[in-house]
């Protein structure tokens, strides 16, 4: 398997290059060169089988040649060891037709511990073959940055600088990160929004001398291997409901678009996927889109989801590419012009293409809260305000006789303050972060100036190297 980039000017890149670079570096993201297509037997003859084995067996092409199966199979189950629940990712119902999968099993109790822990076990892999050392940026609104660290804490081969917008992130999601004091991980609280986080890390990775003096790589989700390792949960989730026979359908609450991505990357691989819906908080950009072509930013408002609350979602080039027959020199104008102006010029016959697979529901605190007390006085699930939403535009937008399937990606433990507020119900941290409130915590105030970045990851990359 090959990589190439959504704009073009980039070589392409084996599976290995494309996990350590992240970024292209004329700026796009990196897409398979040919998408790999399942059979009905092949769909058929993941049934049944352990989670880690069906990951490994969907990333597989994506991997090879680079990777063998047994060596992947080995990391996958090394990643998900350590998750809470048997199942990995268990299925429960809610309401007739609509299910919620649960994806916040793993050790910071949210989705991105999903591919996370693949990541960390990959770049172990890949930078030990090599006899080399990285060091990932990476910026969160909330969970990527607690996932990251907590896949690569202590790893030798690997410095990781994480950016935060300050006063931002859930207090819960703070500490998941900033109590972490193992020397290869540094958390640097930005004063700005996450865009701005966002922005700054896609600065250092355009300025090439400093990437490579740096040898910087990426866990945001602008790294394919991210996405890959996002794609067997909804291919685990089909099966159960009777694909490849049966179509499913997918809710899922989006902030950078990459988690719905992979689905829609499932899809393009064969598995029968009906709809795949979208659900936004106050910053509802992508509601936007999909329902008027209004891809316009607009500032970013702080919501009880903090971990969607993102203007620039970046995955959503990925799929402009894949929209617009893969034509790079089309994308790179469209992206272009949207960082420019502000406002995306999407040809109106690629969103009627983009209409005919995804809808898009927004909803601002108040409704969310009310979704989270409605919902758990009817069903009595107890569901964070992110995975709330989804699971309100699964049942806007289930049709009768395919089962809708909403995305958990997060614990209600990490946001109690909502929880509190919307049902008088303060959901309990699990024991093996009874203590967070108590940990010490270790992070940095810095401006939103790439200056101040690269002087913090220089500074960040020497103290690793000096213990």
């Amino acid at each position: 398997m090959r990589y190439i980039s959504t704009r073009g000017n980039a070589p392409a890149l084996s599976f290995s290059d494309v996990l350590l670079s992240g970024l292209a570096e004329d700026g796009g993201l990196y897409l398979p060169q040919a998408w790999p297509e399942f059979s009905l037997d092949d769909w058929r003859s993941l049934r049944g089988l352990p989670y880690p084995e069906l990951a490994a067996r969907v990333m597989a092409p994506f991997t090879a040649p680079d990777i063998d199966f047994e060596t992947l199979k080995s990391l996958c189950e090394q990643a998900y060891a350590g998750f809470d629940h048997p199942a990995i990712v268990p299925v429960t119902q809610v309401e007739d037709g609509l299910f919620v999968q649960e994806l916040f099993h793993g050790p910071t109790l949210a989705f991105k511990d999903m591919a996370m822990q693949v990541l960390g076990q990959l770049f172990e892999h890949v930078l030990t073959q090599r006899n080399d050392h990285v060091t990932i940026v990476g910026a969160t609104s909330g969970d990527t940055g607690s996932a990251a660290i907590e896949a690569c804490r202590g790893r030798k081969r690997l410095s990781v600088i994480i950016l935060h917008p300050k006063g931002r992130t859930s207090e819960v999601q703070r500490r998941q990160m900033t109590t972490v004091l193992d020397p290869n991980i540094t958390n640097l609280a930005v004063e700005g929004t996450f865009d701005d986080c966002q922005d700054l890390v896609k600065t250092l990775f355009a300025d090439l001398p400093f990437r490579r003096e740096m040898n910087l790589s990426a866990v945001n989700s602008i790294n394919w291997a991210r996405i890959a390792a996002q794609i067997p949960y909804y291919v685990h989730a089909a099966l159960t409901f009777g694909a490849p026979e049966r179509e499913v359908s997918f809710a899922v609450p989006t902030g950078n678009f990459g988690n719905i991505l992979a689905a829609w990357a499932a899809r393009r691989m064969g598995l029968p996927i009906r709809q795949l819906c979208v659900g936004s908080n106050r910053n509802d950009i992508l509601t936007r889109f999909l329902n008027a072509n209004d891809m316009t930013i607009k500032g970013v408002v702080p919501s009880l989801s903090p971990s969607m609350d993102i203007q620039v979602s970046s995955n959503f080039e990925r799929l402009l590419f894949e929209l617009l027959g893969r034509d790079a020199a089309a994308c790179t104008w469209i992206m272009t012009g949207f960082r420019a102006t502000g406002h995306m010029d999407v040809p109106e016959e690629t969103w009627e293409r983009a209409r005919s697979l995804f809808s898009g529901l927004a909803l601002d605190d108040t409704q969310t809260e009310a979704e989270i007390r409605a919902l758990h006085q009817k069903s009595g699930y107890l569901a964070d305000p992110h995975s709330v939403i989804g699971i309100a535009a699964g049942r806007k937008f289930r049709k009768p006789g395919t089962p809708m399937i909403a995305e958990a990606t997060a614990h209600p433990a990490k946001f109690p303050d909502a929880m509190v507020a919307a049902t008088g119900i303060h959901p309990a941290l699990p024991v093996h972060m009874a203590d967070l409130y108590e940990r010490r915590e270790r992070y940095r105030t810095v401006p939103a100036t790439p200056q101040a970045i690269k002087d913090a990851v220089r500074a960040a990359v020497a103290d690793c190297n000096a213990g």
